[in-house]
């Protein structure tokens, strides 16, 4: 498990720290403060290799470089499969464009799955992965680790010296449903699990072929409208979650089997990190997916303790997580822009909030995890703005008052609650009658009576 991070000038600010908690650790913050580049150093911390590095298709996943080779540093400490907190400390040499220090052979933190927001997809097994000694010496003479790009994930992973690593989702989908064994039975579950809802569940249909000059059997989908669909002919979000199930049930039958092959125990802990984790979903699948993820690493591994660090931009998300949130195994971190000022240039700033439940997604907006000065759109947000400063306004007029209304009704909808306080503060100004300050069209929206002979 990776229980803390500390970067300094590494990233887009001068110093970060992160405490993690050993189950769910959720990360918010706004494009290009460093979501996706916490994760990376995450992978990197618990497997020592970054991901572009081992496969030449991703476009991220690169090392990551300090701001100056003499002050940047990264620390970090892992729990070990024996319970032992192991800290490490790096420097990075500009010469080697790597980082130095205890950072080579990576202690076994365990299972280690990443999957990037693009698609692509990173597994770290101690089983496989981890070195072996020849001699007294330790070598990397093993797979570092399985990096899929996006394609890689469909099709398989191939590397020039090894050979086949992974036949792919198409080709391991379609083996096991032939042979309905337990790799099978286990992804349907998953696929049950990780569905948007039990009344549209994920569920696989027959094999079938989708072209004269493609020989593989092509696994397929029930739908609700009663079809079979091919899964690459699946929507966006589709491909996402059954992309996730697959991954997911390779890797730990593949950790089973290599686990009995060098006659060790499977691991006793799993780090899942996920970028983006509502990229491409529905926002009924976004209000489930945290639960579902818990549910399914946790069922998947059995005794194995999980540990997911995940990064999000949706208060669905967000508020998916409250009924499951325990403050002693859960944390949420969020990244701000913090403006420049006199003295100081802006900068990135990594704060742990304490967690509420808010109880509303729309409140979620104007959380500090999204920094929304309301929920709607940003003309809305902006005419809400004037109007709250001709409130303060002792000159401003009821014919501009009037115009603003007009204005307002463009952008509000007629239950919106900043209507009332217009219409108090317009009855208060004399701007409009008191009696009936705000009326409603024939179509349903709500009107201001100004009266054109009121001054302020």
């Amino acid at each position: 498990m990776l229980k803390s991070l500390h970067l300094r000038k590494v990233g887009p600010s001068d110093e970060l720290k992160l405490e993690l908690k050993p189950r769910l650790n959720l990360i918010t913050g706004d494009n290009g403060l460093g979501k996706s580049f916490l994760l990376d150093i995450a992978w990197w911390a618990m497997t020592r290799r970054w991901p572009q590095s081992l496969n030449k298709s991703l476009v991220s996943g690169y090392v990551a470089r300090p701001q100056s080779a003499k002050e940047g540093s990264i620390e970090f400490v892992v729990k070990g499969k024996t319970g032992k907190d192991i800290r490490y400390a790096s420097t990075f040499s500009p010469r080697d464009e790597a980082w130095t220090g205890k950072a080579g052979r990576p202690h076994n933190p365990g299972l280690v799955l990443y999957a990037m927001a693009d698609g692509g997809f990173a597994i770290w097994d101690p089983a496989r992965n981890y070195w072996k000694k020849v001699g007294d010496e330790d070598v990397q003479d093993r797979v570092p680790a399985y990096v899929f790009s996006p394609i890689d994930v469909w099709d398989g992973l191939k590397d020039p010296k090894r050979g086949q690593l992974c036949n792919g989702l198409l080709s391991d989908w379609a083996g096991w449903q032939k042979e309905g064994g337990g790799a099978y039975r286990q992804l349907c579950s998953v696929l049950a699990k990780l569905s948007e809802s039990e009344a549209h569940p994920l569920e696989p249909g027959p094999l079938t072929r989708i072209s004269l000059d493609d020989a593989r059997d092509m696994p397929t989908l029930k739908t609700a409208y009663g079809k079979a669909v091919p899964v690459l002919h699946a929507s966006s979000g589709v491909r996402r979650i059954i992309a996730l199930a697959y991954l997911l049930v390779w890797s730990w039958q593949e950790h089973i089997k290599a686990a009995e092959l060098i006659e060790e125990d499977t691991t006793p802990q799993v780090v899942f990190l996920i970028d983006e984790i509502e990229a491409h979903l529905h926002p009924r699948w976004q209000r489930t997916i945290v639960s579902a993820l818990l549910d399914v690493t946790e069922a998947l591994v059995g005794a194995a303790q999980v540990q997911l660090i995940v990064a999000t931009h949706s208060p669905l998300v967000m508020a998916s997580a409250e009924p499951r949130f325990d403050t002693q195994q859960d944390a949420w971190f969020d990244l701000d822009l913090m403006p420049s000022t006199a003295k100081k240039e802006a900068s990135v700033q990594l704060t742990q909030r304490e967690f509420e439940r808010l109880g509303d997604v729309s409140r979620w907006l104007v959380s500090d995890a999204f920094d929304l000065e309301r929920p709607s759109s940003h003309e809305a947000e902006v005419l809400v703005a004037q109007a709250e400063t001709m409130i303060q306004d002792k000159k401003a007029t009821a014919a501009q008052a009037e115009e603003l209304t007009r204005r307002l009704e463009g952008v509000l909808g007629p239950i919106d609650p900043f209507w009332p306080r217009w219409r108090m503060a317009g009855a208060k100004r004399g701007w409009w009658s008191p009696v009936s300050p705000i009326s409603f069209t024939e179509d349903g929206r709500q009107k201001g009576t100004a009266r054109k002979d009121s001054a302020a």
